[in-house]
């Protein structure tokens, strides 16, 4: 059993905890790559359908070096938010995407995205569209297989001609990184980041990754940083 990780505050141990509270709730046999060091942990997950990498950082109390695969049920179930503190379970074979994550270095900064209101706007559009169209189509036609269709439609256009696909930010809505209504932008800044073929939308509460089919920005492998970043309660 891995020693227990203890983050620097409670508020760090409640964020993890509702990543992967979100993340179950995707995807009950939902797993996660954990990588610690230099005083920081990052959650890394794929919450089916909508094809990115979500990462969620804590700052912790010592260097504790990690690098494993475990169940984000079970992760979740070792969480004590009032302790501060995580029990690690024991590792799961680790699916497909964890072992391709987002590059460490190498982001430069990618201009014209939108904020958080236009990012939250663009999602609401994509959903009353979809809503619309799978009113209109007729009975015959209602199907799984047709609806799946026009998702993947509405979700791989990309916002605001940034590259970035739509399902990339309903993502970061959907788990809770994007900054609240009202929030002062320059405060709570939204920021399109791109390394070889990723695309990374970063907000102060977690990133959502994206490979893309061309890269933008400069070339970058391994791993990304858990630096972490000062999550709001």
């Amino acid at each position: 059993m891995t020693a227990p990780l203890h983050f620097a505050e409670p508020r760090e141990a409640a964020g993890i905890a509702a990543f992967l509270a979100r993340l179950v709730h995707y995807d009950r046999a939902a797993a996660v790559r954990l990588q610690a060091g230099a005083g920081a942990l990052a959650v890394f997950g794929r919450p089916p359908s909508f094809e990115v990498i979500a990462v969620r950082t804590a700052a912790l109390q010592d260097g504790s070096a990690l690098d494993t695969t475990v169940s984000a049920g079970e992760l979740l179930d070792g969480v004590d938010e009032a302790a501060g503190k995580a029990i690690v379970p024991a590792p799961v074979t680790g699916p497909p995407w964890s072992g391709l994550l987002p590059p460490r270095g190498g982001w430069s900064e990618v201009p014209g995205a939108p904020d958080a209101a236009g990012l939250r706007g663009a999602v609401a559009e994509a959903v009353a569209e979809f809503r619309a169209r799978d009113a209109r189509l007729p009975s015959q036609h209602r199907t799984r297989a047709e609806r799946d269709r026009i998702g993947r439609e509405i979700w791989s256009r990309a916002v605001a001609g940034t590259g970035l696909p739509l399902r990339a930010a309903h993502a970061a809505q959907s788990l809770g990184f994007l900054p609240p209504a009202g929030a002062v932008p320059h405060e709570v800044p939204v920021v399109l980041l791109a390394a070889g073929p990723w695309l990374r939308l970063r907000t102060p509460y977690g990133s959502v990754a994206v490979r893309t089919a061309t890269g933008v920005g400069a070339a970058g492998l391994g791993t990304l940083g858990v630096t972490p970043v000062r999550h709001r309660p």
